[in-house]
């Protein structure tokens, strides 16, 4: 049975993003790049304590923020820390696209893609 989460409140509904790891920047700790522009959701708690985190698949340029559609939510089963996905409005990708694009990150993490 799957576990209903906060974030999953987020589901299908246009979220404003604040992007703090832009397209290409380095993660300033473990060093690996962000091959998608990466933010949060301004004045939302996530499991961890910290600001609920996005990542922006599609816009191919670094940003600075970004508003667009959660299509989906990385939620991690060995970390407290979901992670929406947000595309441009009117964007529909594949569970097998989304999963290869933010496989930079989420190899580390046991997860489920939550529709």
């Amino acid at each position: 049975m799957q576990q209903i989460t906060q974030s999953q409140t987020f589901l299908g509904k246009l979220v404003n993003v604040q992007i703090d790891r832009p397209l290409g920047s380095r993660h300033p700790d473990y060093g690996f790049i962000y091959e998608v522009n990466y933010g949060f959701i301004p004045n939302t708690i996530s499991g961890d304590g910290e600001e609920l985190d996005a990542y922006i698949l599609g816009p191919k340029l670094p940003l600075k923020n970004f508003t667009g559609r959660c299509i989906a939510i990385i939620h991690r089963t060995n970390d407290n820390d979901d992670k929406l996905i947000v595309v441009p409005d009117g964007v529909k990708l594949s569970d097998e696209i989304i999963e290869r694009t933010v496989a930079f990150r989420e190899r580390n993490y046991t997860h489920q893609l939550i529709r």
